[in-house]
């Protein structure tokens, strides 16, 4: 039997996987007002599912996969949200997005190569990334100028989570949820000699 907090924390987890489409129709309808309270309230939750998870005790490969999903799913709302109500700022960033475009790219389609699957390491930098892209997407739809030392900050992040995730994509051979970086990895495999 599992535990309540199992079924809070996917619970909230599911909310976000929820509420995307919802955010992709409010984009679409113009209702800017609406969809900036709920993209924050789902990068809120984002955050409290991971708390609960760790405070609990509770991790599975279906929370995880979970997640890993509904944070994507998102992202994407927020990337729509972007080019639709902030276009001037994707176009004038375009490189770097680009740039980020193209390893998250490389990075999904690597893991799908060799797991069959999208990848859900959910490392420390992965966390300080979405920390820092989830404040910055939402205070970009709340303050009328993007705070650009916020996104470049974030673009780097995200910039190095990517790589690394990369990284761990070629050197763990099989699927695994919940790696904290490469240093532990490192570490592991060293210790387990």
């Amino acid at each position: 039997m599992r535990k309540p907090g199992y079924y809070i924390v996917n619970g909230i987890t599911m909310y976000r996987l929820l509420v995307a489409p919802v955010l992709v129709f409010l984009i679409f309808n113009n209702n800017l007002d609406l969809f900036k309270w709920m993209l924050a309230i789902s990068f809120f939750t984002d955050l409290i599912d991971g708390v609960l998870a760790r405070m609990f005790r509770i991790t599975s490969v279906f929370g995880s996969k979970l997640d890993s999903i509904a944070d994507d799913l998102t992202i994407v709302a927020a990337i729509i949200g972007v080019f639709v109500f902030k276009a001037r700022f994707i176009y004038d960033n375009r490189v770097i997005f680009i740039i980020l475009f193209i390893l998250f790219l490389f990075q999904t389609v690597f893991a799908l190569i060799k797991y069959h699957k999208i990848s859900s390491f959910h490392t420390y930098l992965a966390k300080v990334a979405a920390i820092l892209q989830g404040t910055f997407l939402v205070l970009l739809f709340f303050f009328p100028e993007p705070l650009y030392f916020l996104f470049y900050a974030a673009a780097i992040v995200t910039a190095l989570d990517l790589i690394e995730e990369i990284i761990l994509v070629i050197i763990i051979p099989k699927w695994e949820a919940n790696v904290k970086g490469i240093y532990w990895v490192y570490k592991r495999n060293i210790l387990s000699k």
